[in-house]
C-alpha cells in the first residue's frame, strides 16, 4: 500500500472516529489478544451505560474504517458534517457474508 494511501487511510479513521464522539461513543484503541484459530476484530459494544467501539490498535488502517463504519451504519449521522469519502464508506451496505 503506498505511503499517501495510507495516509488518507488513517485520516478516514481519525474523521470517523470524532464522528463516533461526536454521536456519544467513545472509541477505544486497544491491543486485542487472539486465541488460536480465532480473529477478533473489535467493533461496537455496550459497557454499563458507555457505549464503546474497540479497535484492535494493531490492525490495518482499511480494517478499521471498515470497523468504525459498520458501528456507524444506522446511526444518525445526517446532522453531522463527513468528508465525502467518510459518507459513502459510512453509507454503503456492507456486504453479506
Amino acid at each position: 500500500m503506498s505511503d499517501s494511501k495510507t495516509t488518507r487511510l488513517f485520516r478516514l479513521v481519525d474523521e470517523l472516529s470524532e464522528a463516533a464522539k461526536r454521536l456519544g461513543l467513545e472509541v477505544r484503541r486497544e491491543k486485542i489478544l487472539r486465541e488460536v484459530g480465532y480473529r477478533a476484530r473489535g467493533g461496537a459494544c455496550r459497557l454499563g451505560e458507555r457505549n464503546l467501539i474497540i479497535l484492535d490498535r494493531e490492525m490495518a488502517p482499511a480494517e478499521q474504517v471498515e470497523i468504525l463504519a459498520e458501528a456507524l451504519r444506522g446511526r444518525d449521522v445526517e446532522t453531522l458534517y463527513l468528508s465525502p469519502a467518510a459518507r459513502r464508506v459510512v453509507e454503503t451496505t456492507a456486504e453479506p457474508g
